[in-house]
């Protein structure tokens, strides 16, 4: 089961945030999450507030975007009653779990509510997650026709074994029919991938980059496998069963699929992100990494506007119980304090392609950045300008280089 909440705060009834929140925001882009935490199957590996059907216990997957509407109905409200200004999303995205195990008339039916809430701006990003096997070509060319702009397929490997230790169950073979017929409705694409499998060889994962390649995205997500207390992944790596993963080797693939994508046009832009262009970046991630407001909608989902963050109950039938009462579902949240905003700033800032500035850092912050160049951590070019950028080798060893920066 998907893990504890944060510690934190006890959030009110209302939902309505202090003061602080409302400060600056007419500055800070806004973005809406929507999370269906809807699976067919639990992946041994994942770790995500995500249920099967067994494991509803009382929610009814057939009730939620009527939940989920309710939720964003109320977030007008409290905004509002907060005095935080009223800003279109830039930026719209649908995760789970699976979000396309909903009907398709259910996804474009929340997407119209954020729009008839809170505006949706004319040139904003929406975007849905996907697994293969969940989408057909009449699905993908209904949710363009309601307004989806971007999908993003959870392919993680192109290798059946490894899809089978990850528990994924589609076909690899899905992989071109699916981004064919999002093509054909006029999608941006998006592959994730998952680098260090157990039993994923140098092979195994070569040919995965090039079956993504093979496809032209024009964005991937690649990001290496972590073991997550309380999978089965993790009883399974417990009880020998599996091999855990290996460092070395997953450094070697972050440096195999980062020169594959490069020569292939498709640039880095944060640490597990490439994109063919600017245009083709995903801004709602970004939005993440950059600080800005956003509003995160269902059970578990988390939210931040001007330095306050809160999350929702998980489980979807305690997350139905609050939408049907009228209570706000938020469980928890934190006020974020001068420090531990700077922090973030530096551990988010500096792992994208803009970088951070110099001027950003403590002191002891910016004596560390010689000795980052020295060992080919941050790029030297770019310090002299003023700004954080890492190198590929910065990229692998990000932790380290963001406790340097902190003086840590």
């Amino acid at each position: 089961m998907p893990g504890a909440l944060p510690l934190g705060d006890p959030a009110p009834l209302d939902g309505l945030l202090p003061a602080s929140a409302a400060v600056d925001a007419d500055e800070r882009a806004f973005g809406v999450y929507i999370h269906v935490p809807f699976c067919r199957v639990r992946c041994g590996y994942c770790d995500f507030n995500t249920y099967t059907t067994p494991e509803l216990r009382g929610a009814k997957q057939s009730d939620y975007a009527d939940e989920a509407i309710a939720e964003l109905r109320d977030s007008v409200r409290v905004l509002r009653e907060s005095s935080v200004p009223s800003r279109a999303a830039s930026t719209v995205f649908f995760g789970g779990g699976t979000p396309t195990l909903l009907p398709v008339d259910d996804l474009v039916r929340m997407l119209a509510e954020v729009r008839a809430t809170h505006g949706i701006a004319a040139d904003a990003e929406v975007t849905t997650e996907a697994n293969p096997d969940s989408v057909d070509r009449d699905y993908l060319a209904r949710l363009a026709d309601g307004g989806f702009t971007r999908v993003s397929f959870g392919m993680q490997s192109a290798v059946p074994h490894v899809l089978a230790t990850l528990e994924r169950t589609h076909d690899p073979e899905r992989i071109p029919l699916v981004v064919a017929w999002a093509r054909e409705a006029g999608l941006d694409v998006s592959l994730d991938l998952i680098y260090g499998t157990p039993g994923e060889s140098l092979d195994d994962w070569a040919t995965s980059v090039d079956a993504v390649l093979a496809e032209r995205p024009d964005h991937v997500s690649a990001y290496a496998l972590i073991v997550e207390d309380g999978t089965k992944l993790a009883r399974q790596i417990k009880r020998g069963e599996v091999a855990a993963p290996d460092d070395d080797l997953q450094a070697d693939m972050y440096e195999y699929v980062d020169q594959k994508l490069g020569t292939a046009g498709l640039e880095w832009y944060e640490v597990s992100n490439w994109a063919t262009d600017i245009r083709h970046r995903s801004r709602h991630n970004l939005a993440y990494w950059r600080g800005d407001d956003w509003w995160g909608v269902g059970p578990g989902a988390h939210s931040h506007v001007g330095g306050v963050r809160w999350w929702n109950v998980k489980h979807p039938a305690a997350y139905a119980e609050r939408m049907h009462s009228g209570v706000s579902p938020a469980a928890g949240r934190e006020t974020l304090d001068d420090a531990t905003r700077h922090v973030e700033r530096v551990l988010l800032l500096s792992r994208i392609r803009e970088g951070l500035a110099v001027s950003t850092l403590e002191a002891e912050g910016r004596h560390a950045v010689a000795g980052l160049i020295a060992d080919e951590l941050i790029d030297a070019k770019a310090a002299l300008s003023g700004r954080i950028v890492l190198t590929r080798r910065g990229r692998l060893l990000a932790d380290a280089v963001v406790r340097r920066l902190l003086g840590d």
